[in-house]
């Protein structure tokens, strides 16, 4: 029997398929012989712009992402960035002399993806152009011996009321309607064929995947050079201005002026959270919405806006998404003679599910300096073996627990602090209170008084300018489809031979056979198929070969 993976016999040169492997041929001369340096460079060219090299330049640009994503960046977080050289000055001076924070914008690292870009282009380019031709081109000649097919049969038919002729066009029509590419062949002499093939989507999803993985390539690294993002905190009744000192954190492209950003602006008028009461879900949040004003120039008019998530803020290409939110506790203190020294609304971080939150109040003008640790608890709660805490994230029942310090706070020796996180290895305590809306607490050692005034919430806001995702999203959707046109669509051939009786024998012998080039386990039942409707034209008179099929045994070679 026949293999499987054989190519049929009877074919001509020009009738084979198409290679459309880009593997790099053994194109090297023999020993001896000089091939020149615009041979090596076709050499060079040919090894760039195959598959296997595509693959394992994919490969590296993903092991080389590996440190961008474990070490810190100095465009996403310097401070990160000098705390991990003082923390290891061997090792990261070595990391930082050979671009490690900062890996995305490395030589390196630029010169791997754009060779992945060459390669890519280099196999998707010569692969197009010969694509282009097959699907041009006609299904080819029936080899010459249809049953050394593993997948064939063969009968003899008495032609008395259907010539030979008939046989082949209601075959050829049969395969159209079935959306077959089919090619026949009169009879020349005694022997006339019909071929068909289909599944040329196959080859053409594979192409549309790597296009598109291309235009991914293109449409990130456009992202990359001219987008930005930052995060910003925003207070119920404060503003947001875009511009670079605004933002909490930013992070932008290579080809971005950070002087040059859309000049939008917007005010927080109301944050509105409402929460899951009961059941298991007790606390889960189920509207989560701000309503702003903003202008998308200064004088423009004014328009009002509820951003909700998934549904963000759009001004002049930028996008302003809710992506988290918070309690900002309003403390008041006075100093001794009364006169109020701080009245601010102060963000508080939320360490838990219900928003028991953490905040620091610092107050380098005063003198003596002071400074305050806070807990907020939305909902309070006190007891022995958790302390003050929250035990639902809406402020029904809201209260400050302070703790007082003074001393140097040390924020005059040039060394930067979290405006979070308090040093208090050179401050004195002076006590701890806790307080409910409106009530005040006298500071020992008649420093003044704090008074706990409200609550307002604050929502933060990741603010993005993407110009390559819309052509990314495509890209990747394009890719998917093309990935699944390669997986899910076979490539087959089938021929239909028939030879006319000779004198002796009054019955035309018809051979049936199919071939696939990618789908083995579905061949047989599409061949079985063609069987039945070539047997409905030209019906069995005597088996002269086993047939393919659940019911039939081997076909001999």
């Amino acid at each position: 029997m026949a293999s499987t993976s054989a190519e049929p016999r009877g074919e001509s040169p020009e009738d084979l398929s198409v290679d459309l492997s880009t593997a790099p041929k053994n194109d090297l001369p023999p020993d001896g012989m000089k091939i020149g340096f615009t041979g090596w460079l076709r050499w060079m060219w040919r090894q760039l712009t195959s598959m296997r090299t595509a693959l394992l330049l994919l490969f590296l640009l993903a092991i080389a992402s590996i440190p961008g994503s474990v070490l810190p960046q100095r465009p996403v977080d310097p401070a990160k960035v000098n705390q991990y050289l003082i923390d290891n000055p061997g090792l990261g001076k070595f990391f930082d002399s050979i671009g490690f924070f900062n890996v995305f914008s490395a030589p390196w690292y630029v010169a791997v993806y754009l060779l992945l870009c060459i390669s890519l282009a280099g196999c998707i380019i010569p692969r197009t152009r010969l694509h282009f031709k097959a699907m041009r081109a006609q299904p080819p000649r029936a080899p010459s011996r249809l049953t050394r097919l593993p997948e064939s049969a063969s009968w003899q038919t008495d032609t008395t009321e259907t010539s030979p002729q008939q046989i082949l066009d209601s075959t050829a029509d049969e395969l159209r309607s079935r959306r077959w590419r089919v090619r026949t062949q009169e009879f020349e002499d005694t022997t006339g064929w019909v071929s068909a093939e289909k599944g040329y989507l196959r080859e053409t999803g594979n192409l549309l995947f790597h296009i598109s993985l291309l235009a991914l390539l293109f449409a990130v690294a456009f992202g990359g050079m001219y987008g930005w993002r930052g995060q910003a905190l925003v207070i119920e009744g404060e503003s947001f201005t875009d511009t670079i000192t605004q933002y909490d954190s930013f992070k932008s492209g290579q080809q971005v002026d950070v002087g040059n950003l859309p000049p939008f602006s917007f005010k927080l008028d109301d944050f509105r959270v409402s929460y899951q009461e009961g059941g298991e879900q007790q606390g889960a949040p189920r509207s989560f919405e701000a309503e702003v004003t903003y202008r998308s120039e200064p004088g423009a008019t004014p328009a009002k806006q509820t951003v909700e998530v998934n549904e963000p803020l759009v001004v002049d290409g930028a996008k302003a998404f809710l992506v988290g939110h918070g309690y900002a506790p309003v403390i008041q203190v006075k100093d001794p003679q009364g006169k109020v020294v701080y009245d601010a609304p102060t963000v508080f971080l939320p360490v838990d599910g219900n928003f028991t939150s953490n905040g620091i109040i610092k107050m380098p003008d005063n003198d003596p300096q002071l400074a305050f640790q806070a807990i907020f608890t939305p909902t309070t709660a006190l007891d022995a073996n958790h302390g003050p805490h929250s035990t639902f994230p809406a402020a029904n029942d809201p209260g400050v627990f302070l703790s007082a310090w003074k001393g140097n706070l040390g924020l005059d020796n040039g060394v930067p602090q979290s405006v979070y996180k308090l040093d208090t290895t050179n401050l004195k305590k002076l006590g701890l209170k806790g307080l409910r809306p409106g009530e005040s607490w006298t500071l020992p050692e008649g420093l003044g008084t704090v008074t706990f005034t409200g609550v307002k919430e604050y929502g933060t806001f990741d603010v993005a300018h993407d110009p390559g995702k819309e052509f990314a999203l495509i890209a990747a959707i394009l890719a998917i489809a093309g990935l699944s046109l390669s997986l899910f669509i076979p490539r087959r051939r089938v021929w239909v031979r028939v030879t006319k009786p000779s004198a002796s024998s009054g019955a035309a012998t018809v051979e049936v056979a199919g071939l696939s080039r990618t789908d083995e386990a579905g061949l047989r039942p599409a061949v079985d198929e063609l069987v039945e409707s070539v047997k409905s034209v030209a019906p069995v008179e005597e088996q002269v070969s086993n047939e393919s099929g659940p019911d039939a045994s081997p076909a001999g070679n």
